[in-house]
């Protein structure tokens, strides 16, 4: 039997996706993510909750307590948690009454000794007839002053800001509400290397597949504005930068929420109103948070497929460690061009041509030019019922048309098995980073985090992973 899987079941792998996240994921206007004792939680409309041991597979969690409230944000001050929500509200109805009311806890585990809400605050208000509606909060805590803000508001009127206690989480006394935008709803407050960012959701909700929501966004120097977009539009006025939109058989995304994992890595979440590969019901989205010229933008999926993994310290590929086999096509002189010969094909080198040269066992591998041979093509799919980390699965990573899985070996170096087992160190995340580029970790690591780093141009190993330095990122081109 050949060693070799055939070439009709890995091009199959082309059109899917690990798209999503697994589980339970079904919620509605999702909190910002928290990360509590061990464990990663939001929250939507209706008292809806949702957990995650380990940010891919979501279940059903517990619920903020809220009385089934509407539109949560959640913030981490200290060490409390601050959860804002809206009580009625958004047109519902035909009424524009509401109340954005705040509460504390200190942990959302039902089982803590920690668990338990405050009574709640009232921030903000909003009466039939008035031009905003007191529902979608949003909340920043400004990293450079201390200071505690809250955004909300929907399409029917402005998107206003006002300022909390950030000791209590009440509306600080005599502090009126700025309008800052219109032509938005679920809004929310970031702040980034100078600048701060209204994330306001456009578009219709609630209405499935048909739903026209997506994220836009604008920037200012001053939290109260104004806030400007890429072409100086004002929001008061319906401007506003795209960063999501309708992609992948999701449609509908909003309510943006920001997490940093760590220096150059960031995910943003939102709801989808629609997923169509799942009953079209509205489901949590976790996707990579890039920035570009300052401006955040959406990253994208990873497809499962064919991949050259190109370093971006040299731009080599990475490649199984095997000799060179040349491609007997006959030399072809710079002079005497023959027309007909030029009309010919040169079959591209295949799996077939080349594997019985290669040894049995673990190979080492490292990186080398890239020539389109299969020593350098590599299928890339997520790790069936193998959990893993904050908006991404664990992959697999193999040879096309082979059992041959990259994998740890000793002292970090970087083999491939021959044939795949599903042990952890031939497991791997892989996250997109904020310029774009990935940062591919095992998952196997011991007691350091580690990620797959060009240790030389052509040798490959485990290092320390820093945003700044070339050695450790790659580019995923699919082939």
């Amino acid at each position: 039997m050949k060693s070799y899987i055939s070439t009709l079941a890995a091009s199959l792998l082309l059109a899917t996706a690990a798209n999503a996240q697994v589980g339970e994921p079904f919620i509605h206007d999702p909190a910002t993510l928290s990360f509590c004792e061990g464990k990663y939680y939001t929250f939507g409309t209706g008292g809806g909750g949702l957990v995650s041991e380990d940010g891919w597979t979501w279940h059903n969690g517990p619920n903020c307590n809220f009385q089934r409230g509407a539109a949560p944000d959640v913030l981490k001050i200290g060490d409390r948690y601050l959860v804002a929500y809206s009580a009625t509200g958004g047109g519902l109805g035909g009424s524009h009454r509401g109340e954005v009311r705040t509460m504390w806890t200190k942990s959302f585990d039902p089982e803590s000794p920690d668990y338990g809400y405050s009574d709640f605050n009232v921030v903000a208000t909003s009466v039939d007839g008035e031009d905003c509606d007191a529902i979608d909060a949003g909340l920043l805590l400004d990293p450079t002053t201390g200071r505690l803000w809250c955004s909300y508001g929907t399409y029917f009127g402005n998107i206003r800001i006002v300022e909390l206690d950030p000791d209590t989480g009440a509306r600080l006394a005599g502090n009126e509400p700025v309008d800052i935008a219109i032509d938005c709803e679920a809004t929310d407050l970031i702040y980034r290397n100078g600048w701060y960012y209204l994330l306001g959701t456009h578009g219709t909700c609630c209405d499935g597949p048909n739903s026209t929501y997506n994220i836009v966004v604008g920037r200012s120097r001053n939290v109260t504005g104004p806030y400007l977009d890429n072409m100086g539009r004002d929001m008061m006025k319906g401007g506003g930068k795209m960063v999501i939109a309708a992609h992948d058989r999701v449609t509908g995304p909003g309510h943006f929420g920001r997490t940093v994992i760590e220096d150059g890595v960031e995910v943003m979440s939102c709801h989808f109103e629609a997923d169509f590969d799942r009953g079209g019901y509205s489901t949590l989205g976790i996707r990579p948070l890039l920035w570009s010229n300052d401006w955040p933008v959406a990253g994208k999926v990873l497809k499962e497929g064919t991949y050259e993994i190109e370093s971006v310290r040299r731009g080599y590929a990475v490649e199984l460690s095997v000799d060179f086999v040349r491609i007997n096509s006959g030399r072809r002189m710079f002079w005497g061009i023959d027309p007909e010969q030029a009309k010919k094909q040169i079959p591209s080198q295949t799996l077939e041509d080349v594997i019985a040269g290669w040894p049995k066992g673990d190979i080492i591998v490292r990186a080398c030019d890239y020539m389109f041979r299969p020593n350098q093509k590599w299928v890339i799919k997520a790790a069936e019922d193998k959990g893993g980390v904050l908006g991404t699965p664990y992959y697999t990573i193999m040879i096309e048309g082979t059992e041959r899985a990259l994998a740890v070996g000793e002292n970090d170096s970087i083999i491939a098995v021959e044939k795949y087992s599903g042990a952890d160190e031939q497991l791997w995340s892989i996250q997109q980073l904020i310029d774009g580029t990935y940062r591919i970790m095992p998952k196997k690591q011991g007691d350091t985090e580690k990620v797959l780093m060009s240790a030389g141009d052509s040798n490959l190993s485990l290092g320390k992973f820093n945003i700044n330095d070339d050695n450790v990122k790659w580019n995923l081109n699919l082939l």
